[in-house]
C-alpha cells in the first residue's frame, strides 16, 4: 500500500470538479452548461480567489453523470458532492465548506440510485 503525503507535500489540499458538459438540445437528462455551470466555475474560481483560499484547485468537469440534478459540483479527497445553480449558492460553499470546513447540507446532493428529495 502506498503511504499517503504529508498534508504539506499536496500540491493542493482540496480539488473542486465543476461539471460543464454539454449534451445535445433536448436530451431527457440536461445538462449542466445549459443550466449556466461554465458562468458559476467561473465566478466560483474568482471568488476563491479573491477570499485568498490557498491549496484549493476549482477546475472543470466532463460529464459527472448527475446532470438532472445539477449544475453538478464535486470535491476531493471527501467526495462531497453539491447542486450549485447560484453564484449565492457557490458563495456559501466556498465560506462553509472549502473556507469554515462544513456542510452545506441543503446543497447537498441525494446519493445515486436516491432521489434528490430523499
Amino acid at each position: 500500500m502506498r503511504e499517503q503525503p504529508d498534508e504539506k507535500q499536496l500540491f493542493y489540499n482540496r480539488h473542486v470538479f465543476f461539471c460543464i458538459n454539454e449534451r445535445k438540445a433536448g436530451h431527457p437528462r440536461g445538462c449542466c452548461a445549459d443550466k449556466g455551470s461554465v458562468q458559476l466555475r467561473d465566478y466560483m474560481k474568482q471568488r476563491a480567489k479573491q477570499m485568498g483560499l490557498k491549496g484549493i484547485r476549482i477546475n472543470a468537469a466532463g460529464c459527472l453523470d448527475r446532470c438532472e440534478l445539477g449544475p453538478s459540483v464535486v470535491i476531493y479527497p471527501e467526495g462531497t458532492w453539491y447542486r450549485c445553480e447560484t453564484r449565492g449558492d457557490a458563495d456559501e460553499i466556498l465560506d462553509t465548506d472549502l473556507r469554515d470546513g462544513f456542510l452545506v447540507d441543503h446543497l447537498l446532493m441525494a446519493p445515486p440510485g436516491r432521489n434528490a428529495t430523499e
